[in-house]
């Protein structure tokens, strides 16, 4: 069994066709052909059921797929390990963010390591909180960054260590009666319209818990616009269109321009009504069992460094 019999079997079985899966690695049919015929023989199995001008898989190929893809990962990640004996000169590190993190916090991560490291080439994918988590635990990224709760079904696979923290904060627009209040009673909560990121979302699912240990039924409240990002939940709040739970680092710039104002959450309308806050850790995330490499200790080591808790 060698590396390219192997992904020309993984080509094979993803497109389930002999011709497509030659044209997409560049090479002949008949060498594909070859090629599953040779695994078939060696080992005495049918990978694949010829049906027609069909092909189905069999137990046998989808056992095979599902280790192939396996060893190609790991001989991957020992190839980039190789390059990188080299001093970190080059290489490649993969990470995955959520969408806030990934335009307010990330950056400033990565140009510090950029100029440490010039050489190194940095593949960044934004997405939601849960589509983060996916992605780490099957091995698109290196690390993952987010807020939030990781899956159950996820944890088993995924180690994850706290790199930083933020608040949410209770911002509204110009127009909405809270503009020119500072606080408001937890009561409150309830006699507004909101503007709210989608499921899956990190900051939606700090804000859902928060107001569960508060006594409310995230379902309690008025949700009149979900959105999948926070931007666009910001820019419909500043409109004028209800109230949302937004990041602290991004609406920094809105709040000193005054087309925001936050809100701090209390208890009771009484002067002693004790002050509630949502602060939400920022998690990295990586796989407990894939073969770290130099690069990516380095970059963690970065964020050992830089981390800064909310006071």
């Amino acid at each position: 069994m060698t590396l390219e019999q192997l992904r020309i079997f993984l080509a094979v079985s993803e497109l389930l066709h002999f011709t497509r899966a030659a044209e997409a690695l560049y090479i002949t049919q008949p060498a594909v052909s070859a090629a599953i015929q040779s695994l078939e023989a060696e080992y005495g199995v049918k990978l694949f059921h010829r049906i027609g001008r069909h092909i189905e898989i069999t137990d046998a190929g989808k056992l095979l797929q599902s280790e192939a893809q396996k060893i190609l990962d790991q001989v991957e990640l020992t190839e980039r390990g190789l390059r990188e004996l080299n001093d970190l000169q080059r290489g490649e590190l993969k990470l995955g963010t959520s969408l806030t993190l990934g335009n307010y916090w990330l950056p400033e991560k990565i140009s510090q390591f950029k100029q440490q490291y010039p050489g190194i080439f940095i593949n960044c994918t934004l997405g939601n909180a849960e589509e983060i988590c996916e992605g780490t635990a099957v091995g698109m990224y290196d690390l993952g960054f987010v807020t939030g709760d990781i899956k159950p079904s996820l944890q088993h696979c995924l180690e994850k260590e706290e790199v930083g923290s933020d608040r949410l904060q209770i911002v509204v627009g110009k127009s909405h009666p809270w503009f020119q209040r500072t606080k408001i009673s937890l009561d409150e909560l309830l006699t507004t319209s909101w503007v709210m990121r989608e499921s899956g979302s990190g900051a939606q699912q700090m804000f859902a818990q928060a107001l569960l240990s508060w006594g409310i039924e995230p379902n309690q409240l008025d949700v009149v616009l979900n959105m999948n990002t926070s931007e666009m939940v910001k820019a419909v709040v500043e409109s004028g269109v209800g109230a949302a739970a937004i990041p602290e680092f991004m609406v920094k710039k809105e709040l000193q321009l005054g087309t925001l104002n936050a809100v701090r959450i209390t208890e009771s309308k009484t002067s002693s009504g004790k002050k509630l806050e949502i602060v939400q850790s920022i998690w990295k995330l990586k796989h407990r069992q894939r073969f770290q490499t130099r690069l990516v200790r380095a970059f963690e080591n970065l964020l050992i460094q830089e981390i800064t808790p909310i006071i």
